[in-house]
């Protein structure tokens, strides 16, 4: 990892993208899968509870293909395919046949995909305030795929992830602001989410038979008071997944692995090591 900036760890090419990756721990291999916010990367969704993952397992999380310090490339266009054969070709560069994955919002999207299109792949997983389903558009997503970079404009977006605000600081949110403007950062990510926006929630859903027809054990988290994924849309996926546990954090928002992360990481650990 490197010296000088947490955020760099260790690269790999994977489907012709040099990709940025956290690793930590040893053991069986689990796979962390990032949200869609403005200036997102792996370290900054996931830093809080890899280490307690880490006690326990190998830890992986990449920075998904058009976020972060993955390279990006001209002519490329983000979609489900696309992101779904990228991680695919970054756990074959990494020699991982089979991985439990995490999946935060956007990043529960993909989990869902990768699950109907290659269940050889995934031993279990978790689903945090999670995508992958056609749930209405929220104010709160909305704001969040049309992010207008400005310190201000970022300060209403990280208030709007969390219920109990106290931990947000001006530093927290002018590192999240110089983050979402890093060269390359918005021009990739405005392209991602324009509107119609309920279309690309759309665009990252999996259909309800396929959800039906998953056969792994899963376990779906969610904050109770989420502005940006509604709870309904985890009650409508632990309808659809037949062997799924289900978990709401009160008092929290859709930041649960920073807002309860020791909450966070016992429910993860223990759901893993059954």
């Amino acid at each position: 990892m490197s010296s000088n900036d947490p955020e760099i760890g260790n690269s790999v090419v994977a489907a012709g993208l040099k990709t940025n990756y956290i690793e930590a721990g040893s053991g069986e291999p689990v796979i962390l899968i990032h949200g869609s916010g403005p200036g997102v990367t792996a370290y900054a969704n996931w830093r809080l509870v890899i280490p307690k993952l880490a006690e326990k397992f190998h830890v992986y999380a990449p920075d998904i293909a058009g976020f972060g310090y993955t390279e990006r490339k001209a002519g490329v266009t983000y979609n489900l395919d696309f992101w779904v054969n990228h991680l695919m070709a970054f756990m074959d560069a990494l020699g991982i046949k089979k991985a439990r994955f995490v999946g935060n919002s956007f990043g529960g999207g993909l989990t869902l995909a990768i699950t109907t299109r290659f269940p050889e792949r995934v031993e279990s997983f978790v689903l945090m305030g999670s995508a992958g389903t056609d749930f209405k558009l929220t104010p709160g997503l909305d704001a969040v795929w049309g992010y207008d970079p400005s310190v201000e404009n970022m300060r209403k977006l990280v208030y709007s992830f969390a219920y109990n605000t106290g931990f947000i600081t001006d530093d927290l949110v002018q590192s999240r602001y110089e983050a979402s403007v890093r060269p390359g950062f918005h021009e990739t990510y405005s392209q991602m989410f324009q509107e119609p926006r309920q279309e690309k929630i759309r665009a990252l859903a999996t259909p309800d038979d396929k959800i039906r027809a998953i056969k792994q054990r899963a376990l779906i988290l969610h904050g109770r008071d989420d502005n940006i994924v509604p709870l309904s849309a985890s009650y409508h996926l632990h309808t659809l997944l037949e062997h799924a546990d289900m978990h709401i954090f009160g008092e929290c928002g859709h930041w649960t692995q920073i807002e309860r992360k020791d909450d966070f990481a016992r429910l993860v650990i223990d759901f893993f090591s059954k």
